[in-house]
């Protein structure tokens, strides 16, 4: 009779049979010294990683009303092992490599046409940069269409579909160019980007990738030929901000409260993930034959 029952469930069966085929490849653990205490979780890896997974699905804002007025009050029979809030909180930390392995494995593939952006996340007020400390030599300023920040910087690839197929964390000061070759060594086709990304030597670099890389150019430059449907796919660069803009307001990847470098991540990874699994995406509805045409066109 619970209504969360099946959504709860949804991402659960994957994420268990990915935790399960993690642990097999991973070495057997060192033998315990004698005498040292070693204390085991009442939740599993896959029942954790849900839990935080679902948060950033359920609408709450804040994970401590969502963990204590949500899953220990509806979800106990899910969760039959449910610990405290607090400790909670502690065992996130365990799982951040998990998190981030999972995150890999539900990207999707290259289908000739994706889009890259970055986008802002302030960890704190510009009003408390100095006093802030636990993203200390971490957190960086950086400069968005909005103004200034402190924080990071996350660099998303998409495809026409939505479909999340590459993405990295850096500080905020970081340069949007610097970190896509690594992004898109496995991508093909055509790459389309704001005029942030506009540069020749980038262009060049990807174009000896195999991928060819598609950018406005800035006011005072000359105008230049261009393809009209690799025109109107650079009109169609708002997918991937509508994504940044879910993320955000939908997914909660952005807050002010974090109290752990670790927490941080975890709660980036699993906002993403929670996008991944979202049944209806922002996408071009065209044919497989249509994108494959506009992906082999120079």
């Amino acid at each position: 009779g619970n209504p969360n029952r099946k959504r709860v469930h949804i991402p659960f069966c994957d994420v268990d049979d990915f935790c399960q085929q993690w642990q097999a490849q991973q070495p057997k653990s060192l033998p315990r010294v004698s005498g040292q205490r070693r204390r085991q979780p009442g939740l599993s890896e896959s029942e954790i990683m849900t839990i935080v997974i679902h948060f950033h699905q359920s609408g709450y804002r804040d994970f401590k009303d969502y963990y204590t007025k949500h899953v220990q009050v509806h979800l106990g029979s899910e969760f039959p092992q449910l610990v405290s809030y607090n400790r909670f909180v502690t065992l996130m930390q365990r799982v951040v490599l998990l998190f981030w392995a999972y995150a890999q494995a539900r990207c999707g593939a290259c289908t000739g046409i994706s889009f890259v952006d970055s986008t802002a996340l302030h960890v704190c007020t510009n009003r408390r940069i100095q006093r802030h400390k636990v993203f200390a030599g971490l957190a960086a300023r950086g400069q968005c269409s909005l103004g200034w920040f402190y924080g990071f910087k996350l660099h998303l690839v998409i495809n026409e579909c939505g479909e999340v197929l590459a993405f990295t964390l850096t500080p905020g000061n970081v340069d949007d160019r610097k970190p896509v070759p690594k992004l898109v060594k496995a991508l093909f086709g055509k790459l389309f980007g704001d005029k942030g990304y506009l540069s020749q030597s980038l262009f060049q670099t990807l174009l000896e990738q195999g991928l060819q890389l598609i950018t406005g150019i800035k006011a005072n430059m000359k105008n230049r030929l261009m393809l009209m449907s690799d025109k109107l796919l650079l009109r169609k660069r708002y997918i991937i901000e509508t994504i940044n803009d879910q993320l955000k307001n939908q997914s909660q990847i952005e807050h002010s409260r974090h109290r752990s470098p670790i927490n941080f991540v975890v709660n980036v990874l699993a906002g993403l993930i929670a996008y991944m699994w979202q049944p209806k995406k922002p996408a071009i509805h065209w044919s497989t034959h249509e994108v494959k045409a506009i992906a082999l066109v120079r």
